[in-house]
């Protein structure tokens, strides 16, 4: 039995909470946060011991593994700790807000040998494990261009829930915030960016952040990209997509939250045979829960001694592309992900 740790108890702690009552060798052993009523459904529900002080927490032996659920400027804090203390990390999205203190955890995680994911559940959608598996067949040929577009709505109810919300120092905005996901698996999908320019405003919710950008991006490959990402849609969430364009193919992955295959044709593929996949997915599009897999690939890579599937640099290159994004906007001027360092 792992013995896992929630801090931070939010509206995303409940889905790590769900996760964890799912695998069957995984227990909530513990929740911590600074409002001890936070955590009252937790204790009860799930049976968890409450914490208001996390370093009593961390020197808890029972705790195997910290889920760090708080706010994003508090991430590096948290995990570096942990990972002091001894404790395998997983964090959600994104890993943090800069790249020194990206590096920090996975440098503090690597000197204790503790493992570190990022949630990045969207990889674990099964129309996203049939478009990987393909791309990596080479069954799309060489590739052109992909699109990443999240269309969104988050109103200002939304940002006023807590005073932390659309700023820059622990929230970010849709980049680092919604469609951070959405660039996870573009680079994951598409290879290492080398070069982007983009555009962002905050056009229409009372925000320290931006609720729209726009940018292109240069992969290694030489492949172009177009991205889009707001919540400003009106009156609600419109879609979420990527789409890849390939010599031999095209495929768009969408729906409001990237679910299913909208459009397939291949080369070499029978009509017959993308209806099938098509309608398979359709049947199952969500699949098992993303941060169930994540629960489970980390117990997994705690007995197995390896890596998680969602590594910290994985979570390092999702952040690196927000934060390339933010500096051209910022300085009008294309930014070169390796000036980032």
């Amino acid at each position: 039995m792992v013995n896992f740790a929630i801090v931070g108890c939010g509206h995303i702690a409940k889905k790590h909470a769900e996760a964890i009552k799912q695998v069957a060798n995984a227990n909530l052993y513990a929740v911590c946060d600074t409002v001890p009523e936070r955590m009252d459904d937790y204790v009860k529900e799930y049976g968890a011991e409450a914490y208001t002080d996390l370093d009593r927490l961390l020197a808890d032996e029972n705790v195997h593994v910290i889920n760090i659920c708080t706010p994003s400027g508090y991430h590096a804090s948290i995990a570096k700790k942990a990972a002091e203390a001894g404790k395998h990390v997983i964090v959600e999205k994104p890993i943090a807000l800069t790249l020194r203190d990206t590096n920090d955890i996975i440098e503090a995680c690597s000197r204790n040998d503790v493992k570190l994911s990022v949630v990045h559940p969207n990889r674990f959608r099964p129309a996203m494990i049939w478009l990987k598996s393909i791309m990596e067949k080479g069954l799309l040929g060489k590739i052109s261009h992909a699109n990443a577009t999240v269309r969104w709505n988050r109103n200002q109810q939304y940002y006023d829930q807590a005073p932390w919300r659309g700023t820059k120092a622990l929230d970010g905005g849709v980049l680092m915030n919604q469609a951070i996901h959405n660039l996870d698996l573009l680079v994951w999908l598409m290879g290492d960016v080398e070069e982007v320019f983009s555009m962002s405003a905050t056009r229409i919710r009372n925000i320290e952040a931006e609720d729209v950008s726009t940018g292109v991006v240069r992969f290694t490959t030489g492949a172009l990209g177009v991205i889009e990402a707001a919540t400003t849609i009106y009156p609600k969430n419109l879609e979420e997509s990527i789409s890849i364009f390939g010599e031999k193919g095209t495929v768009i992955i969408g729906g409001t939250t990237a679910n299913f295959i909208e459009h397939c044709q291949i080369e070499g593929m029978s009509q017959n045979e993308i209806e099938q996949i098509v309608n398979e997915i359709k049947e199952n599009p969500y699949g098992k829960p993303g941060h169930q897999c994540i629960i489970e690939d980390m117990i997994q890579a705690i007995h197995n001694d390896r890596e998680p599937i969602v590594t910290g640099n994985d979570g390092k290159r999702a952040l690196e592309l927000v934060l390339a994004l933010y500096k051209s906007a910022e300085t009008n001027q294309p930014v070169k992900l390796s000036s980032l360092m």
